[in-house]
């Protein structure tokens, strides 16, 4: 037997005024989605507990069947292995995000989805203009890059800019939680403030001021930690597996898990990605791996720019282009497998930021009988059999 999930980030929602009470799970025309939730088994996933921050970390850690509360180290660390950068355990490693800020205030926290290639060439002039010994920047892909300090402590106050959109940053700044984190907290103040007499004068940013796009006129450090300490996929579970995603954080989880990482040509993380693509990729990765863990980004990242639209229309592509090509390739190549389908956590895309509800999941298997669950969608999957779930209940239970 295989295993495959598909994560549809941020997919869950709250009841939308707009759409009559509806989310948009329930507004989506998701008839391969429903299939799954129809002739498989359904419920609920806490992917984040109440202690724990709401971030995609915490709960794709929590979906593979990790304790966040033992290893989760932010996202910094996460990400630095996808990019290949190796990062010693005295290292304090974060998330830096390029954002635009107009009239003080965060106007959104992609710097207007930034291309890569833009913004590697402003990452690069900040490395230049503000990088020593201590302080290292890395390109990443958009406007998710890394900062990594060779000394100093993890322990302070950071806010994610995709939750605080609209709030000025003066009352954003980091502050420190212990004495010792002091100093750390006043250099990454000094290098956010720094940053944007740099940004703001580069030549890509002026191009794109005369473009009438948003500027990448700030950094924005989040979610530091150490390297984290993890047991593989393999010794958890004993099985093979790879990770097909357009993000690094996904990507940096699966390398410390011993996941194999698959590239897919065209995946951007936004509502353009090749779904295709990572379809294909993932049934191919089946055929010699236990087990494949497919995300997609694209839900999420229309949550935060609370466009009702798009992440309507995000929840369709995934259904019509993703899981209903990966079912129909199952069928037709006559491979066994078990396919579950959930987000990762709730992106209410009135609200723009990440919530702690439990998640919508439904597993279809062809050895276990259906429930009697019609759709896929917040509140149907209530009545299903495996109930409200915690910790590393949804991994076993898909394992069965």
């Amino acid at each position: 037997m295989k295993y495959l999930v598909i994560i549809g980030d941020g997919m869950s929602d709250y009841p939308v005024a707009k759409l009559n009470g509806k989310t948009p799970l329930m507004a989506a025309n998701k008839p391969a989605i429903d299939r799954i939730a129809r002739e498989g088994r359904c419920g609920q996933l806490v992917t984040v507990e109440p202690e724990m921050p709401p971030g995609s970390e915490v709960a794709n850690l929590t979906v593979l069947g990790y304790d966040p509360r033992e290893c989760y180290q932010g996202r910094g660390a996460l990400e630095a292995a996808s990019l290949g950068i190796a990062i010693k355990p005295s290292d304090v490693a974060m998330r830096c995000n390029l954002i635009c800020v107009e009239d003080g205030r965060i106007k959104n926290h992609s710097a207007g989805h930034i291309s890569s290639e833009e913004a590697k060439e402003l990452i690069t002039a900040l490395q230049t203009e503000l990088g020593n010994d201590i302080v290292h920047f890395y390109p990443g892909i958009s406007y998710r890059h890394l900062l990594v300090l060779s000394q100093g402590s993890p322990d302070f106050e950071c806010f994610p800019p995709h939750d605080h959109v609209g709030k000025p940053i003066a009352e954003l700044m980091v502050k420190p939680r212990t004495p010792e984190a002091r100093a750390t907290a006043e250099l990454l103040n000094d290098l956010i403030l720094r940053s944007h007499d740099i940004l703001a004068n580069h030549e890509v940013n002026k191009k794109r001021r005369a473009a009438g796009q948003d500027q990448a006129n700030y950094i924005w450090p989040w979610s530091p930690g150490r390297k984290p300490m993890m047991k593989t996929f393999g010794q958890l579970y004993g099985l093979s597996g790879a990770v097909i995603s357009a993000v690094d954080l996904i990507n940096g989880t699966g390398v410390y898990a011993g996941l194999d990482v698959i590239p897919v040509k065209g995946a951007t993380g936004l509502w353009d990605t090749n779904y295709e693509g990572k379809a294909d990729a993932a049934v191919e990765a089946l055929k010699n791996h236990d087990f494949v863990y497919c995300h997609v980004e694209a839900t999420d990242e229309a949550g935060h720019s609370k466009d009702l639209e798009l992440k309507i229309r995000t929840i369709e592509y995934l259904d019509q282009r993703l899981v209903a090509r990966i079912m129909r390739r199952l069928e037709e190549e006559k491979i066994e497998a078990a396919v579950a389908v959930l987000p990762d956590h709730a992106t209410p895309v009135e609200l723009g930021n990440h919530a702690k509800d439990p998640v919508p999941v439904a597993i279809y298997d062809p050895r276990a009988p259906a429930d009697g669950v019609e759709v896929y969608d917040e509140e149907s999957v209530k009545r299903g059999s495996l109930g409200l779930m915690h910790g590393n209940e949804f991994i076993k239970r898909l394992f069965g």
